[in-house]
């Protein structure tokens, strides 16, 4: 991680005609992490991203990136920094892939090997074709290349797996994995709740153009997915808090991070948040219990951000 901040924003607001696009947004994101921004089409997603990299003008608010530029009033400092790979996105559709690899590698700050760009996104065999003959998933490989082959010091990727297959996905995540690895900071735009568990240290949930939720990946299930559920074998058939093994119900209750324990169908039924898995194993571990299969099944990231848009209970956007 870096030691400084990429990315703030602070009271962003932007709107078009009656309509509010973003509401009072602030967002910090410090250099080295990879960021995340969820929420439903319409939420303001891609309206804070063109604000940040200075696309478009916010009405209010500010913007600053690392440290002191301003987006705005700095376009061409930005531009040697931070790459961004939009929804929107397009090229001449006679420029042939080389040529804009080329082209965006001339903007570098370093000497940039092209080839070895080509080849590591997957490129090479499509270097003399013309952007008009590219199928869909292959311009969006172009386009996140493009937005990363001058090693920017900040990434903005808008929905940059759309369109891609299974295997492309994982292995642009791979790379982008790396990217960061060799100090480039990311703020990512995406629909796929596995693309942000799997990429993202810290996620933003946007609703209605204001950041409803914040956290971790793990956090924000912790906080709205209903947290981890255990199951394992009980042999307790009268009802009491201590089952025939030896079990105790009360004292699973007290561990850290534990939010129920109860039996359900013979079996004993934990659920809790955090690190309560550890907690858990060592209990049993002591109490005689080692060898108790346990049944786990996490809640992901996709069915915590279901439950937070349907709860409607947003306290970020409250306060």
């Amino acid at each position: 991680m870096g030691t400084g901040t990429a990315l703030e924003i602070v009271g962003l607001r932007k709107r078009y005609g009656h309509r509010t696009a973003v509401d009072g947004v602030d967002i910090v994101v410090p250099e080295g992490e990879i960021f995340g921004i969820l929420g439903p089409n319409g939420s303001g997603k891609t309206t804070t991203v063109e604000c940040a990299y200075g696309l478009r003008r916010c009405d209010s608010g500010r913007v600053r990136l690392f440290g002191t530029l301003d987006p705005q009033a700095q376009p061409d400092r930005v531009a040697g920094l931070v790459g961004v790979q939009l929804q929107d996105s397009a090229l001449p559709d006679r420029l042939r892939v080389g040529e804009a690899v080329h082209l965006f590698a001339s903007l570098a700050r370093h000497r940039v090997d092209e080839a070895a760009v080509m080849a590591e996104w997957g490129l090479t065999g499509r270097r003399d074709a013309s952007f008009g003959s590219l199928s869909g998933g292959q311009r969006q490989r172009l386009f996140v290349a493009l937005a990363l082959v001058a090693r920017p010091r900040l990434v903005f990727l808008d929905e940059m797996t759309t369109g891609l297959d299974p295997a492309d996905r994982r292995e642009v995540w791979d790379l982008v994995g790396r990217v960061r690895a060799e100090g480039t900071t990311v703020v990512l735009v995406t629909h796929f709740m596995d693309e942000a568990e799997r990429l993202c240290d810290r996620v933003a949930v946007m609703v209605g153009g204001r950041v409803v939720a914040e956290d971790t990946p793990g956090g924000l299930v912790d906080r709205y997915g209903g947290g981890t559920r255990v199951r394992f074998a009980s042999n307790d058939l009268d009802g009491d808090r201590t089952d025939g093994d030896g079990i105790d119900l009360d004292g699973i209750g007290r561990l850290p991070g534990v939010v129920e324990a109860g039996r359900v169908d013979g079996t004993v039924a934990v659920r809790g948040t955090g690190a309560f898995l550890t907690a858990l194993g060592h209990h049993l571990h002591v109490t005689g219990h080692a060898d108790t299969e346990l049944s786990v099944e996490r809640v992901g990231l996709e069915e915590a951000y279901v439950a937070l848009l349907a709860s409607g209970n947003h306290p970020e956007e409250a306060s």
